[in-house]
């Protein structure tokens, strides 16, 4: 029998290990899954390459794992905005390493792991500091940047609903990058507002397919109100 649920954040991050890639889904703070980010924190890894797309609001979730000293790059379309103040200091420090990459670039790159891509050419960032060092082509009149995809060891991402073989469904626009992150990452870890039983779950409402999920967790906070 198919049960991909744990009992406990603790079980469900266990496994990553000091030095890995891991995505973090959440646009901000909306969908990003700040109780897997606080099992994180209490289980000790470190030099962790973090993918998402920021670098942490105020002092709490991703915020608190860069606090924490554990992470040593990070790759991100926003690293400063109004209360960003913990990276802020850490890299004018020197402690934490910065990849800049414009959020649509960010997001074709994870989806171009997922899918399997070698690379994607794109337009956004030709003739700028970022295309610094890279291949372009132009193709049919337009300039582009070769760029290659984005993978990770595991994806921590949030969820509504899910069931024991890891179907998921999201809460509007704390959908964001989930998606393609579970697609982009060897193990995806979903923490869920509520696991329903097999069938409960509409088919066509299923965003993420159990197979791209390889650990369901429950719980017990009350589910955002804002998207």
């Amino acid at each position: 029998m198919i049960d991909k649920t744990v009992a406990s954040l603790e079980t469900a991050v266990a496994g990553i290990h000091d030095g890995a890639t891991v995505m973090i889904g959440g646009f901000g703070t909306a969908g990003q899954p700040t109780e897997l980010i606080d099992a994180l924190i209490a289980q000790g890894a470190r030099d962790l390459t973090i993918v998402n797309n920021n670098a942490g609001n105020g002092t709490t979730g991703l915020a608190a794992l860069l606090q924490a000293r554990r992470v040593r790059k990070i790759i991100c379309s926003f690293p400063r905005q109004s209360d960003s103040q913990v990276f802020d200091a850490l890299y004018r420090a020197g402690e934490i390493e910065l990849e800049l990459v414009p959020q649509g670039n960010l997001a074709t790159r994870i989806e171009a792991a997922g899918a399997g891509l070698g690379a994607i050419f794109t337009p956004t960032g030709y003739g700028t500091l970022l295309a610094e060092g890279k291949e372009t082509r132009e193709i049919n009149g337009r300039h582009f940047v070769l760029e290659y995809p984005i993978a990770a060891d595991f994806a921590l991402i949030k969820a509504q609903r899910g069931d024991r073989w890891g179907n998921l469904v999201y809460r509007k626009a704390a959908r964001n990058f989930g998606p393609i992150m579970a697609m982009a990452a060897r193990s995806t870890i979903a923490q869920v507002h509520e696991v329903v039983a097999l069938g409960e779950l509409d088919p066509e409402t299923i965003i993420t397919p159990g197979i791209f999920v390889q650990c369901v967790v429950p719980i017990k906070t009350a589910p955002e109100v804002a998207a």
